[in-house]
């Protein structure tokens, strides 16, 4: 059975209406800087849009998800080259630090044998605090009104690191 063609526009009947400029948004600016959107639906997710990377067809490409779960729109942010913008870690609020510390502990930092193989998670420090998480989620957050510019600035952050890989 061939599998359904989803659109922007059946993600965004999904989301509040407060919170659909953001996803229209972080979608504008993924299209700018070449990234390929799609919409799918998984048994994870649901309905969710992901950006890919030009010319990276595997996982590896994916920098944002978008998606809704529990009602609520959230933004996963595959933060690969997180250690090259730091700085930006510690202007982040409490809301977004609340959300990361609730994150799953990384396996691999317990036990290298109990994730896989090609898994790194996330290991930085934000004032005196270390965070080990978890690659899946620790920057699963909730989108709201106050995390947006910072949600953006971190997308930003990381699309450049990507682009300076790329070149």
């Amino acid at each position: 059975m061939p599998q359904a063609k989803y659109q922007l526009e059946d993600f965004l009947a999904l989301v509040e209406t407060d919170y659909k400029d953001f996803a229209l948004t972080i979608n504008e600016m993924m299209v700018q800087k070449g990234y390929k959107p799609k919409i799918q639906l998984t048994k994870s997710y649901g309905l969710h849009v992901s950006y890919w990377q030009p010319r990276i067809k595997s996982v590896i490409g994916i920098i944002v998800y978008l998606l809704v779960q529990n009602g609520k729109l959230k933004i996963r942010i595959n933060a690969d080259n997180y250690a090259n913008y730091l700085d930006v870690f510690n202007r982040l609020p409490e809301n977004i630090l609340n959300q990361m510390d609730k994150a799953d502990d990384c396996m691999k930092v317990l036990d290298p044998q109990k994730c896989w193989q090609g898994c790194i998670g996330y290991d930085f420090h934000i004032g005196e605090k270390h965070y080990q998480k978890c690659l899946n989620n620790c920057f699963m957050l909730d989108v709201d009104s106050d995390s947006f510019p910072f949600l953006i600035e971190l997308i930003e952050c990381e699309s450049k690191e990507r682009s300076v890989a790329c070149a």
